[in-house]
């Protein structure tokens, strides 16, 4: 169903549509208005079909990773020192603990419990550290404002803010910035270990599936192996531009026929091998295991955590379904085979003990072995999909929470938000498991490398999940307990099996999340140290209330658009226009474009805009609010949709009388929310088909700057699409003549053009700084600064219309 645009190109969505988009359906269409029983039928019918439908989906992006474990656990698990304890019983004690450990954590933690704390349908670390700052004040961002916590997605439904148990742990962590120093670097490993996944995945998956080629080909090289999976990863890799639909669209099949090849091979090996495997089931094998292996049993541990890796996925992979679909998909389909899979290979190992290194590929029957060699060559490049569209959700969370380096985000489902595309982290992530699969060529290092960053992730989620009990939940203390010392302990034992190889591999994951945590940490530092500068350097009130409402200088028609990152306060950038240019806009909009931690924004709660200084200074703030999910698209005419909102403002503030009647220095901070419905529509909107309105066109005769604005249109088709409206005044007689002139020079700046206006800043350490904030600022910040995205280009301003000025920021 194709959306209406309205004012500025925004989509003007139905109500159905809007709930489908924020909880992740695709194809919605709740068009069928309950009229009766008849009516609520068709409606259920919709949410059940898209339910099953994303369920489906969820097995291309979701389970792939989680679904070819096989391949390679028995292979890891018996690589060390296990070899010696090569019998009957170790099979079943290994077994039995990976059937306890896939039950009890991708079972019981994430299905039945990490899942119900998503963030408004988000999920990953950073959605669970959204979370906690908006139910305490954690953040060490100072951007925030009491007027975020009124939006609708602010809080959690049913919970109230910041109440609850343990109001002291909460003071403590709040007064502390220490506390909340530790608790982002927490959130960091594990948004970095996520990333690490995305590298070392896509290496032990295709790498070990190709393996399988020297078991019928016995004269094939090692070399040859590694060839072919580079070849298939960079095809991998190739293929994600297409966007995460579209490969569900092409995986799920793969993967859904690999699980029920896999089952259906598990079953006839218990069946044709060994029926009494079931008894494995049964944890007094979990004791017999360690009382005969002892230390090497606790060592193999390494090995068999690989069987329940993918399993964050589930969670971080949760922005681009439900968590509805991702628990239908799994308790139906995922949890079974992989079960029957498991059981059915070490029923063959039982009777096949020397069979270990190839023991997947030598307990499939002969007749079907090529077709599922294919099936399973398949399947491992699919499993990589799943860490690799969480790598793209973390990455936007983090860089919209201030923690990453301006990137290029590409939203490749017009009607889910979730799914995106990152070029420069594909191509970073291709070339670092490339070079991750040439330098180890070996299943087992890089099973070691794997363990670590999987196992660091689901710890870290632990620890945030008791927390979450905590604030957000507002449960008892015995519960968050509860909750982190069953999970955290096994998953303590686990991560320390896997420290323990950190010479034979497991150095790799530890070594990128240092890099991926200094670049997150070192971005966030300097883009907070910028913002307390211009908080502290701010151009005071009484200084622009002594220049007069021409501020010292010609006003000429136009708008002029300044761009800062504070939301209360003029920045001291304003100085350098005002002692520096002979002429200013006649109307003055400081913008600041915020990101604020929700995954998404109501549109009609986007805009917040206020005053600075009287009247007749034409003067506004406006800050326009995006969660971190949101999509800024290139082609929504920002300026028509912001020319609107300050004309409400303006209609809202002439009904309040004591904020109309005088200015007060007092009430400089005060903003409003600017709502769909509020107060009417002062300006009438129609269709502007003749010339180009834009800045230039309408300000001069010039042909050359005529020709200049049609070529740069040609170049950017984003701009040429965009809707071109002409403001009117709404005839009214009632309005009071001041608005009315207020709202006429707005109406005729805004025809005369629009001009943007940013600092491109320096950066710099003040001389009497430390070693360390020096070379954090000076080297770190600033080489991330000249090698990122623009501000310009993340924002889509369009370049004819912006003016740069210089400032040094000594921070």
């Amino acid at each position: 169903m194709d959306a209406e645009a309205g004012v500025g190109g925004a989509d003007q969505l139905p109500v159905g549509r809007l709930r489908g988009m924020i909880w992740g359906w695709d194809f919605v269409d709740l068009r069928c208005v309950p009229d009766g029983i008849k009516g609520f039928r068709c409606e259920w019918r919709q949410h059940y079909r898209n339910l099953l439908l994303l369920a489906y989906q969820s097995f291309g992006v979701v389970y792939g990773d989680l679904s070819t474990s096989p391949l390679y656990v028995y292979k890891s698990t018996f690589s060390g020192r296990l070899r010696r304890y090569q019998d009957e019983q170790t099979v079943f004690g290994v077994l039995s603990l990976i059937f306890w450990t896939f039950t009890l954590v991708p079972l019981l933690k994430y299905v039945a419990i990490v899942l119900s704390a998503d963030d408004n349908g988000e999920g990953g670390p950073f959605a669970l550290y959204s979370l906690l700052c908006r139910h305490a004040k954690l953040s060490l961002l100072p951007n925030q404002q009491a007027a975020d916590e009124e939006l609708s997605t602010y809080y959690r439904n049913g919970f109230a803010p910041r109440h609850g148990s343990l109001p002291w742990l909460r003071r403590f962590m709040e007064k502390h910035k220490k506390a909340r120093t530790v608790l982002l670097l927490i959130v960091l490993c594990g948004a970095s270990m996520v990333i690490g996944d995305g590298i070392l995945t896509p290496a032990i998956s295709v790498l070990s599936s190709m393996s399988g080629l020297k078991v019928r080909a016995t004269g094939l090289q090692d070399r040859s192996v590694v060839l072919l999976s580079c070849i298939v990863l960079v095809g991998l890799f190739a293929l994600q531009h297409r966007g995460t639909q579209k490969v569900a669209f092409m995986f799920a099949p793969i993967v859904i026929i690999w699980l029920f090849c896999i089952g259906g091979i598990g079953l006839y090996n218990i069946i044709h091998w060994n029926p009494r495997i079931y008894q494995a089931l049964s944890p007094y094998y979990n004791v017999k295991f360690f009382r005969t292996t002892g230390k090497d049993g606790w060592i193999a541990l390494g090995g068999i955590l690989l069987s329940m890796t993918g399993s964050e996925a589930m969670f971080a992979d949760l922005g681009h379904f439900t968590s509805a679909s991702v628990r239908l998909a799994f308790i139906t389909i995922i949890y079974p085979c992989l079960i029957l899979q498991y059981m059915g290979q070490a029923a063959f190992l039982s009777k096949n003990i020397f069979d270990m290194p190839t023991s997947f590929y030598d307990s499939i029957p002969g007749p079907v072995f090529w077709p599922v060699f294919v099936v399973a060559t398949l399947a491992a490049v699919v499993g990589s999909q799943a860490v690799i569209s969480a790598t793209f959700s973390i990455v936007k969370q983090c860089h919209s929470l201030g923690c990453f380096p301006r990137v290029k985000v590409v939203h490749t489902s017009r009607w889910i938000y979730g799914q995106i595309y990152i070029p420069e982290i594909n191509w970073i992530l291709m070339v670092l498991c490339v070079a991750v699969t040439v330098a180890f060529r070996d299943i087992t290092l890089i099973g070691n490398a794997y363990g670590v960053a999987c196992m660091t992730v689901m710890f870290v989620t632990t620890f945030l999940m008791a927390l979450i009990v905590i604030f957000v939940w507002q449960k008892n203390i015995i519960f968050a307990l509860s909750f982190f010392l069953l999970f955290g302990s096994v998953e303590a034992v686990y991560l320390s099996s896997s420290l323990m190889k950190v010479t034979q591999g497991g150095w790799v994951p530890l070594v990128l999340a240092f890099i991926f945590m200094s670049v997150m940490y070192i971005w966030h530092y300097g883009t907070r140290r910028k913002y307390q500068f211009d908080l502290q350097n701010k151009v005071s009130m009484r200084y622009i209330l002594s220049l007069g409402p021409s501020l010292g200088i010609v006003r000429v028609p136009g708008i002029g658009l300044i761009y800062t990152e504070l939301v209360t306060g003029v920045p001291s950038i304003f100085t350098h226009f005002v002692t520096n240019l002979p002429a200013f806009h006649e109307v003055l909009v400081f913008l600041c474009v915020k990101s604020v931690p929700v995954p998404y924004v109501p549109p009609d709660e986007r805009y917040l805009v206020g005053r600075i200084g009287p009247r007749a200074y034409r003067m506004y703030r406006c800050i326009v609010r995006y969660g971190y999910k949101d999509v800024q698209r290139d082609d929504d005419n920002f300026e028509n949709m912001l020319v609107m909102n300050i004309a409400k403002f303006i209609m809202m503030e002439a009904e309040d009388a004591s904020s109309s009647a005088s200015y007060d220095i007092a009430n400089e901070g005060r903003m409003a929310v600017i709502t769909t419905d509020d107060y009417g529509t002062p300006l009438a909107v129609r269709d502007f088909d003749g010339l180009a309105d834009s800045m230039t066109t309408r300000s001069s005769k010039s042909e050359s700057l005529r020709s200049l604005q049609s070529s740069y249109e040609q170049e950017s088709p984003s701009v040429s699409r965009r809707r071109r409206v002409r403001f009117e005044l709404a005839e009214e007689d009632d309005m009071d003549q001041q608005v009315k002139d207020e709202l006429s020079a707005l109406v005729e700046a805004k025809h005369a053009g629009v001009a943007y206006i940013m600092g491109h800043s320096y950066i710099k350490a003040r001389k009497s700084s430390s070693f360390l904030k020096k070379f954090t600022i000076d080297v770190g910040y600033s080489f991330l600064r000249k090698n990122c995205r623009g501000p310009s280009v993340t924002l889509h301003i369009p370049h004819i219309s912006l003016i740069e000025v210089g400032m040094i920021y000594q921070v």
